[in-house]
């Protein structure tokens, strides 16, 4: 699960976005879990938000996008998308917050193993939510 744990900057300006619109939606600092979903995947999208807001005081923000953004389809997710199920991303937003995502310099020493805690507490209260 390293993939959802890189939040290495947290100073404002450590987080991009694949538009510069997006900068008016969502922070600068790049210390949130972000979930992303498609289009028509709204509930499911504020399901999982709720759930992960309520299981610790890590910052989440979410997006329902259409595939054609950059990045919303950089995962799994996007095989289920294909075969007809719903499935949502939980990610740090990768490329747009560590500049060594998948190269060597993308070391454990680069991780923050307190929020990474923090993300897996969410995503168990998120799929004990589903389970109900």
């Amino acid at each position: 699960m390293r993939w959802i744990a890189r939040f290495t900057a947290t100073e404002g300006g450590s987080q991009t976005f694949p538009a510069p619109f997006f900068g008016w939606l969502y922070p600068c600092r790049g210390d949130f879990v972000a979930i992303v979903g498609r289009i028509g995947q709204g509930k499911a999208v504020r399901r999982v938000k709720a759930a992960m807001q309520a299981a610790s005081p890590l910052p989440v923000y979410s997006i329902s996008a259409h595939e054609i953004v950059r990045g919303v389809d950089w995962s799994d997710h996007a095989n289920y998308w294909k075969a007809g199920y719903d499935a949502v991303m939980i990610t740090d937003t990768a490329l747009n917050r560590n500049r060594n995502y998948h190269t060597a310099g993308d070391t454990p020493d680069r991780l923050n193993y307190t929020r990474m805690a923090m993300v897996v507490q969410g995503v168990y209260a998120a799929v004990l939510d589903f389970a109900r």
